[in-house]
């Protein structure tokens, strides 16, 4: 029985939305699913799959929150 964890910053992709939608989600089970099914022949309805969005202020990455962390990225990116 496979058991996905799927950790997301919540932010949306799309104007207006801060979070990941509900279809966008479905997307991901049906893909996650998937991959499971092709890759080690896992049955779907064999697999558990938690999505869990995390607030951007308890995300780190490179020693720095996040979003300091892509502002610092962007800023070499420029430069």
């Amino acid at each position: 029985m496979p058991y996905v964890l799927i950790q997301v910053t919540r932010e949306g992709v799309e104007p207006g939305v801060d979070h990941v939608t509900p279809e966008q989600k479905a997307a991901v089970y049906k893909g996650v699913s998937q991959v499971l099914q092709d890759v080690l022949a896992k049955p779907p309805e064999w697999t558990w799959i938690v999505f869990q969005e995390v607030e951007m202020e308890n995300w780190g990455q490179g020693g720095l929150p996040l979003e300091a962390y892509r502002r610092q990225r962007a800023a070499k990116a420029e430069s």
